[in-house]
C-alpha cells in the first residue's frame, strides 16, 4: 500500500452505517487492530517529518554547493588561496571622511536671495552638480592633477585616480563617455569606444537637457588598460543632412562594439535620439576593423518599443543580446540579436518592471549573469543596484547595492558616477573593472571617468525574491579607492 495514504486511525471515532458511534465496540473486540492503526498513524507522521527535514537539508546542501562552486580553483589549477592573495589589494575597504553639510558656496548670497533661489539647504548632490560650488571642485580636480601615462613619473605609473582628468598618449583628455571596451583576440588589444563630447554644452531649449552636438564615437587602443592611444573618431556626426540620424543636432549615446566571429565584422550599437529624446531608438553601424571607419546602417525602435539607455552583451556561445530601458524608462527589456548582430529577433523579455532603472551593464561569471543598473535621475548620481540571473533572458533578481567603502554619501551616489560597462579582467578570475561616468552637466566635455575594481564572491546583502532566504547568488562588490592599480602580473595570474 502507498505510504502517503493513511487509513482511518482507530484512535478516532468512526461512524457505522447506522450512524452510531462504534469506538467502544471496536476497542473492545479489536485491540490488535487499534494498536496497528495507531502505529501506522505515528509512523506516517514520522515519515512526513523526516521528509520535510530531508528537503530542508537538501536545499542547504545545494546552496552550499553553489557557494563552493563559485569559489573553486580556476582551470589553471592554482589554489583559491593564491588567487585571493592576488586580489587582496583590490578588495581593501577604503573609507572616506566627507562632511555631510555642504561646503560654503562661492555664489553671492545677495544674488541668491534676490533671485529667490534655494528656499531649503542644498543637498550634497545639488552642490556636486553646481559648478560654482566648492563641493563641485572636490569631485572634478584641476587638470594639473591629470593621469598622464607619458609624463606621469614612475611613482604614478599604472595607477587609476577616479575622477581625475585622464590623458591619452598624445597628452589630450580622453573623450570616450558612456562607452565600453572590446578585447580583440586577433590583435590582443583592448579598444575603448565612447561618446566624444568635445564641444560646447548648451540647452536646445529652456526646459531641455544639457547637451553637446554630436561629434561622433571615439576609439582608443591599449595593451595594459592604462595607457590609451587615440585611434580617432570612428563614427562621425553629420553636419549637412538634417534628416540624418547622426546630424549634429541629434543625440548619440552609449556606443558599444562586439565582434561577430561568423561574419568577421565589428558591430556597433548605440542610443539614437532627437534633442527632445522623443525618437527613443537604437542605431547600428558596422566595420571591417576595430579602428573603423564604421558605416552607419539604420535606426529603429526594437520590438516596437522605446529604447534609451542601452548596452549589448555577447555570450560565451556567440549569441548576442540588446538590453535597453523602455516604457519611459520604467522597465528594462532584453532581446536576442540575429546571427549577424545587425538586428534584433522577435524574442524579448521585460524585467525590473516599474523599477525605473537605466544604464545597464551586463557581465557573466561561473555561468551566472550579473548586471549593474542606475536609477533615473538625469545627470544627478544615484544608488546603483546589482542584479543576477541563471539565464540571460531572466528572470532577474535584485541583490542590493554593490558599493563598498567610501561612506554613506559615496555609496548612495555610486561614488558620484553612473555605470556604463563592466570589463572582465582576463588574468584574474572573478575580477572585473567597473566603468562609470562622473557627469559634469555644466561642461559635459569635462565629465570624468570612475574606474574601480569589481569582484564576485561572498553572500549578498539582500535575499533574492525567490530564494527562500537562501543565498543563491554571490555578492557583487565595487570597492572605492582614491588611487589603485591592478596587481603586478595580472595578465598571466
Amino acid at each position: 500500500s502507498a505510504p502517503w495514504i493513511n487509513p482511518p486511525c482507530a484512535c478516532q471515532p468512526e461512524r457505522m452505517s447506522g450512524g452510531s458511534m462504534a469506538m467502544g465496540a471496536r476497542s473492545k473486540h479489536h485491540p490488535k487492530s487499534l494498536a496497528l492503526r495507531c502505529y501506522c498513524y505515528a509512523a506516517s507522521h514520522r515519515s512526513l517529518t523526516l521528509l520535510v527535514w530531508g528537503l530542508a537539508a537538501l536545499v542547504v546542501l545545494l546552496n552550499f554547493h553553489l557557494l563552493v562552486t563559485h569559489g573553486k580553483d580556476d582551470q589553471s589549477g592554482r589554489p583559491r588561496e593564491i588567487h585571493r592573495a592576488i586580489l587582496r589589494e583590490l578588495e581593501v575597504v577604503e573609507e572616506e571622511r566627507f562632511q555631510v553639510t555642504p561646503a560654503r558656496s562661492r555664489r553671492n548670497p545677495r544674488a541668491v536671495r534676490r533671485k529667490g533661489e534655494h528656499t531649503k539647504p542644498l543637498s550634497v548632490v545639488d552642490e556636486f552638480l553646481d559648478e560654482s560650488s566648492a563641493v563641485h571642485d572636490m569631485f572634478f580636480p584641476e587638470p594639473r592633477t591629470a593621469i598622464d601615462p607619458v609624463h606621469g613619473g614612475n611613482d604614478s605609473m599604472y595607477f587609476y585616480h577616479p575622477g581625475r582628468v585622464w590623458l591619452d598618449t598624445d597628452g589630450k583628455p580622453i573623450q570616450a563617455h558612456g562607452g565600453g571596451v572590446l578585447y580583440d583576440e586577433r590583435t590582443e588589444t583592448y579598444f575603448w569606444y565612447g561618446e566624444n563630447k568635445d564641444g560646447k554644452t548648451y540647452k536646445a531649449h529652456s526646459k531641455g537637457a544639457d547637451r553637446v552636438d554630436i561629434v561622433g564615437v571615439s576609439c582608443y587602443s591599449s595593451k595594459d588598460l592604462w595607457a590609451w592611444k587615440n585611434e580617432g573618431v570612428v563614427l562621425r556626426g553629420e553636419k549637412k543632412n538634417v534628416t540624418h540620424d547622426l546630424h549634429v543636432s541629434n543625440v548619440l549615446e552609449r556606443p558599444k562594439v562586439i565582434y561577430n566571429d561568423r561574419t568577421g565584422k565589428y558591430v556597433m550599437w548605440m542610443h539614437i535620439d532627437d534633442a527632445n529624446y522623443t525618437k527613443a531608438s537604437v542605431g547600428v553601424a558596422v566595420s571591417d576593423s576595430p579602428t573603423g571607419p564604421f558605416s552607419y546602417l539604420y535606426s529603429k525602435r526594437p520590438h516596437d518599443c522605446e529604447s534609451r539607455d542601452m548596452t549589448i552583451f555577447k555570450d560565451d556561445n556567440g549569441k548576442a543580446y540588446l538590453i535597453y530601458s523602455s516604457e519611459d524608462n520604467s522597465e528594462l527589456h532584453i532581446g536576442q540579436l540575429t546571427d549577424d548582430y545587425l538586428d534584433v529577433t522577435d524574442d524579448m523579455r521585460r524585467f525590473l518592471i516599474a523599477q525605473h532603472r537605466e544604464a545597464p551593464s551586463l557581465f557573466k561569471f561561473d555561468g551566472t549573469y550579473y548586471m549593474i543598473t542606475s536609477g533615473c535621475t538625469g545627470w544627478a548620481p544615484n544608488t546603483a543596484l546589482a542584479h543576477a540571473a541563471t539565464s540571460v533572458m531572466g528572470p532577474w533578481e535584485t541583490l542590493g547595492s554593490p558599493c563598498v567603502g567610501g561612506n554613506d554619501i559615496f555609496r548612495s551616489t555610486t561614488f558620484f558616477s553612473q555605470s556604463t560597462f563592466v570589463l572582465p579582467l582576463r588574468g584574474l578570475r572573478g575580477s572585473f573593472i567597473f566603468m562609470a561616468d562622473r557627469w559634469n552637466p555644466s561642461d559635459l566635455r569635462d565629465s570624468r571617468y570612475v574606474w574601480l575594481p569589481l569582484t564576485v564572491g561572498g553572500v549578498p546583502d539582500e535575499a533574492a525574491d525567490y530564494s527562500f532566504m537562501f543565498p543563491l547568488w554571490s555578492r557583487v562588490s565595487i570597492y572605492w579607492h582614491r588611487r589603485w592599480r591592478l596587481p603586478e602580473g595580472w595578465t598571466d595570474s
